[in-house]
This record gives structure tokens, C-alpha cells and sequence, in this order.
């Protein structure tokens, strides 16, 4: 089979496509043919070393896939070959075959193309963890959204939406925030023209319940003197490349929390619960109220492009590799 390894930890420069063995599933699990994978910011961390988790190069990197079932191992009874299946994994997703825990793969419906289901487990089951999870997120409260084109952006502003609150999408174009409004929106700010903090107060009507920041740097803290008494800030990520140094007399002054969302190591520990966000997710797709967007598809030869588009935070949604 084919697959997108690192070779060195240079982030797209060090990716090039390699012959390597098929797969063969063990226990519990089930290999797939994979026929798209999700291209996500954790991808250009982990191929920099900059991730939590670091393998050593050569690796594959890539944490979702969507694809039919090939193989399955002993002891899996939830899954049968040529089945149609969303996945998720730490790494190892830009191959033409994947192996995964079966409790780490959802059935997709056949009214879903593979494009789509890659495109939606890993930001959407992210944020599911961030705002059930962890920000217990509850409705008519507001939610303000950072990065909020993005992938993990956009599938924070149309979660919000599904569980009642008002949400406030933050991003850096005229052009990403129609995008956001498209997706459900209710109002919008333009962080290169508008003074964040201000304009946050006053669309929540005095305070923030709830942030959601996966980029970092000077916008965190801006956002944070935004938020509302016993709000919650979610530290999702640094996509801006500056992890900051929260005031800590802010969470004193504000009654606030700023709270960890660790996806990763919550889908290892309590791969159930994963699972039950991503049948969630999956039973608002069918019903027509997450709408993932697929900025571009590239094919594996051109990874290192999709990763550099990543980097430079010039993607509206998602992008997909397909063998």
C-alpha cells in the first residue's frame, strides 16, 4: 500500500509518499481501506515535533479517515467487511489502509460521502468534548468562537448552534466570517478592524459565557477580558503559533475558569464516550444541521501543500487527501 510518511521533523518539506506492507488487524480491531483523510492543524505540529504525542520519523501522520472495511479482527462484532466507516487516530490516517480500535470508528451513512466523513470526526468530536465535556456549554448562553473559520472554528460555531447557545465567530477576513454566518452565526467580529474585546461585550450583552480559542497569542488574552462571570475559556490550541500567558488575575477578578480540552488523551481514556459524540454529530448530519465544508481535496502527492495551507491559516473549513 501507499502511504504519507515523515521523514524529518520539518514539518511539509519532510513528507513524501512510500510503498509499505498491507495491513492486518488484530484483536478488537479493523482495518480499512481508506478512501479520504481529514487534513487538520495537529498534522503540522506532529510532522514539526511540536505535538503532545512525538513518534519518532519515519511516521505517518493524519488523524481521520473515512473508508470501507477490509478486515476485521477477533472479538469485533460491531462491524462486518464492507462496511462503510468514519474513523479517528493519534496518527497514521494519510495511507491507503489503516488499522483502528473498534471502538475508534463510527458507520457512516450511505448518504455521506467519504469526503465528508473525513472531514468530520476529529473537529467536531474536539469540539463536542469542548463544549459538553468540558464547558458544559448550556442553552442561551453565548459562545465566542476564535479562528472561527477554521475546521475546528466552524465546527464550534455549528455546535453551539445545536445546543441552543449565541454564538460569536471571530476571524481575521470579511471573507471567513460570511463563511462563519453561512454556518450559522448569529453575529460576527473582524479581529484585524475591530477591538475584540469591546465588540464581544457588547455582542453577549455584557460577558462571554463561553470561549472557544484554538489559536493562542495576543488574542487570548483579549478575548478573556471579554468573558462573563463563572465563565468558562477553552484552550483548544495555539493555531497562532504563541501559546499565551494568561493573566492570572483575570480568573481571580472574573470568577472565571480556563479549562484544558485535551481531545487526544479524552478519546484513549473514554473511547465510549467519544464514540457517543461522534453518533451525535453524525445524527445531526443526517438531519441537515452540521454542514461540514470541504475547502479543497488534494491527492497524497501533494500532502505537504495541503499541510502548508494549514500553517498559514489560508483554509475555510477542511481539507482532504485521497489516494
Amino acid at each position: 500500500m501507499r502511504a504519507v510518511r515523515c521523514h524529518e521533523l520539518s514539518g511539509p518539506k519532510g513528507l513524501r509518499v512510500d510503498e509499505l506492507p498491507e495491513v492486518t488487524p488484530g484483536p478488537g480491531e479493523i482495518a480499512v481501506d481508506v478512501k479520504a483523510a481529514g487534513v487538520n492543524f495537529p498534522d503540522v505540529l506532529i510532522t514539526q515535533g511540536k505535538y503532545q504525542f512525538k513518534p519518532e520519523p519515519p511516521f505517518i501522520p493524519g488523524g481521520e479517515v473515512a473508508g470501507t472495511v477490509r478486515g476485521v479482527g477477533a472479538g469485533v462484532t460491531g462491524f462486518a467487511v464492507g462496511d462503510r466507516v468514519a474513523a479517528t487516530m493519534l496518527h497514521g490516517a494519510f495511507a491507503e489502509q489503516v488499522v483502528v480500535p473498534e471502538a475508534s470508528a463510527a458507520k457512516l451513512p450511505e448518504s455521506v460521502s467519504f469526503e465528508i466523513g473525513a472531514s468530520l470526526l476529529l473537529t467536531y468530536a474536539t469540539t463536542m468534548h469542548a463544549l459538553v465535556d468540558r464547558a458544559r456549554l448550556q442553552p442561551g448562553e453565548s459562545l465566542l468562537v476564535l479562528g472561527a473559520a477554521g475546521g475546528v472554528g466552524t465546527a464550534a460555531v455549528e455546535i453551539g448552534k445545536c445546543l441552543g447557545a449565541r454564538v460569536i465567530a471571530a476571524a481575521s477576513s470579511p471573507e471567513k466570517l460570511a463563511h462563519c454566518v453561512a454556518h450559522g452565526a448569529d453575529a460576527a467580529i473582524d479581529y484585524t478592524r475591530e477591538d475584540l474585546k469591546e465588540r464581544a461585550k457588547v455582542l453577549s450583552g455584557g460577558g462571554v459565557n463561553v470561549i472557544y480559542d484554538p489559536v493562542g497569542g495576543d488574542l487570548s488574552e483579549a478575548a478573556l477580558r471579554a468573558i462573563a462571570w463563572e465563565g468558562r475559556h477553552l484552550v483548544v490550541g495555539f493555531a497562532s503559533g504563541i501559546i499565551p500567558k494568561i493573566p492570572a488575575n483575570l480568573l481571580l477578578l472574573k470568577g472565571c475558569q480556563a479549562v484544558g480540552v485535551f481531545w487526544g488523551s479524552f478519546a484513549m481514556r473514554e473511547p465510549q464516550r467519544n464514540r457517543a459524540h461522534a453518533e451525535r454529530v453524525l445524527g445531526w448530519l443526517a438531519e441537515g444541521k452540521v454542514r461540514p465544508h470541504i475547502d479543497a481535496i488534494y491527492p497524497f502527492e501533494q500532502a505537504g501543500e495541503a499541510l502548508a495551507r494549514i500553517e498559514r491559516r489560508d483554509v475555510k473549513g477542511k481539507l482532504v487527501l485521497i489516494p
